[in-house]
């Protein structure tokens, strides 16, 4: 019997959650930054905007992972959030006029958000990794070859 391990449960359900308020979080941090002030701060704003988008991809391709296409978009973008907030982060500490206005979304990796940006994308990797394309079922066992070795 072939099975795939189903990816919207527990665990995915609950990384799609986190994603998707992430999403709201950053969109809605960004379009206020950007509306209000982006004359002063430019390079931090567009970055927020940037993690917004990128949050947005991430939640849709998590949902949709099931196709090929999707799995491969979630990978980009949650190595690209990966990239950002590991760039971000070290940036906003060692040039921190670049952000003296509001920080973004991942200004010192997130502190603003209790560092659930720096969290998420190892989560998010080790879901999709354990959650490949033709992963069997936790609670399936291999197959078993029956006789002797004689």
């Amino acid at each position: 019997m072939d099975h795939t391990r189903p990816r919207m449960t527990g665990i995915g359900r609950v990384l799609v959650v986190v994603y998707a308020v992430m999403a709201l979080a950053a969109t809605g941090r960004s379009f206020v930054q950007i509306v209000e002030d982006f004359a002063n701060a430019p390079l931090a704003y567009s970055l927020s905007a940037a993690a917004a988008l990128v949050y947005v991809l991430a939640t849709v391709a998590l949902v949709k992972s099931g196709s090929r296409a999707w799995y491969l978009v979630a990978w980009v973008a949650i190595c690209f959030e990966l990239a950002g907030v590991l760039v971000v982060g070290t940036l906003s500490l060692v040039l921190p006029d670049l952000f003296s206005h509001d920080a973004t979304v991942w200004s010192g990796y997130g502190f603003g958000y209790f560092w659930v940006p720096l969290a998420l994308p190892f989560v998010g990797i080790w879901w999709l990794v354990t959650h490949r394309d033709g992963a069997p079922a936790a609670d399936e066992a291999p197959a078993v070859l029956e006789g002797s070795s004689w």
